[in-house]
């Protein structure tokens, strides 16, 4: 699976504006903000961003906005980070690393008992996220190796890359070539009578660790499209959806969007479905809000697309083992451990917003 890359303030995340906006008050980055009636996070990043991209503010205020980013109450207190994703003006982007890597070098302890490293398997080509070119492989892999050395761990490990995803949970994990791949969507297991086959083998077969990141997934279609009005999951009924090989569709599944009411087509990489909705081959578009707006900036195609300024599913991503590895979930006991203590001390938000940062730098 080629897993393509972020580009963050978009305007393709309008796809993300869940309510009809109302009015916003003044607003600026690098400070709080007070949520008034009709706001949306699409609106105030509008306000404070002139985008309406607002991963930086849900990355910023994760806890706050619990598993409801849709429906903001009156009177909560949000935090606009800064155009750069510090949290406020006087921060520095990297200083919560810096100190927590001190840190942990004065307190390491070793166990003299040899282990062998625990294996990760992630792929190129998702930057920001995992790619051999950026700085610690991607924030995905910094945020794994910097787990395996937080909440006490001690425990060796290596990152390979291997560029065909559906191969680690076919083949890699399940043979213990590998024991973790970086990263992956998990279904809403509670709901195993609403969830197609993979989505079922993901449950049954794979163990998930803490999630470690949230996107929004956007529906895009084309501009005269009559699926572009749509404002219930229902409207999508007779449609043709492409999402790629190996993008679990859990979230749409639960939704009521299975076969036969819609039609799934599956290419190997986010770009053949982009391609596709512009060949009329396909309806709608659903994946990550961020890597169809490269897409179609690829494709020169802006212009001919719309996201759903109505409709967006949320999705967790996670580090994975198979349960067919005796040691796995030691591995992920351990890689909760290590990811519970960067969300408390602020270096997970300090992970992103560097890693965001960087490749904001490299995209201009």
């Amino acid at each position: 699976m080629n897993r393509a890359s972020l580009k963050t303030r978009s305007i393709t995340l309008a796809a993300m504006m869940l309510a009809v906006p109302g009015v916003v008050a003044a607003q600026e980055a690098c400070t709080t903000y007070t949520v008034r009636d009709g706001d949306t996070l699409g609106t105030i990043a509008q306000a404070a961003y002139g985008s309406y991209d607002y991963q930086m503010i849900f990355n910023a205020n994760r806890d706050a906005l619990a598993s409801n980013p849709n429906n903001l109450p009156p009177g909560l207190q949000l935090i606009l980070p800064c155009e750069d994703g510090r949290l406020t003006a006087d921060s520095q982007l990297n200083a919560v690393i810096a100190a927590e890597t001190a840190r942990q070098a004065t307190n390491t302890r070793r166990n003299q008992t040899y282990e062998p490293p625990l294996k990760f398997v992630t792929s190129n080509d998702w930057a920001p996220f995992t790619d051999e070119s950026l700085s610690g492989g991607g924030i995905f892999t910094r945020m794994a190796t910097t787990a395996m050395q937080r909440g006490g761990n001690d425990r060796g490990y290596e990152v390979s890359y291997v560029d065909d995803w559906m191969a680690h949970i076919d083949v890699l994990l399940p043979s213990g070539a590998f024991d973790v791949s970086i990263a992956w969507e998990a279904p809403d297991c509670s709901k195993l009578d609403l969830l197609g086959e993979f989505s079922i083998r993901m449950c049954t077969e794979f163990d998930f660790s803490l999630p470690i990141y949230e996107t929004a997934y956007a529906f895009n279609t084309l501009a005269d499209s009559k699926y572009a009005n749509a404002r219930a999951f229902g409207d999508y009924a007779g449609a043709r959806i492409c999402r790629p090989e190996a993008w679990p569709i859990s979230d749409l599944e639960v939704q009521g969007l299975v076969e036969p009411v819609v039609t799934y087509v599956h290419p190997k990489s986010p770009q053949e479905c982009a391609q596709m909705l512009l060949n009329g081959e396909v309806d709608l578009y659903s994946i990550e809000s961020e890597t169809a707006t490269r897409n179609f900036e690829e494709l020169g195609a802006t212009d001919r697309v719309l996201p759903n300024p109505a409709l967006a599913t949320f999705i967790n991503y996670h580090f994975l083992t198979s349960k067919s590895n005796p040691r796995g979930r030691v591995y992920i006991a351990m890689l909760n451990r290590g990811i519970t203590e960067m969300r408390e001390s602020g270096e997970w938000y300090d992970i992103v917003a560097t890693g965001l940062a960087e490749y904001n730098k490299l995209s201009q």
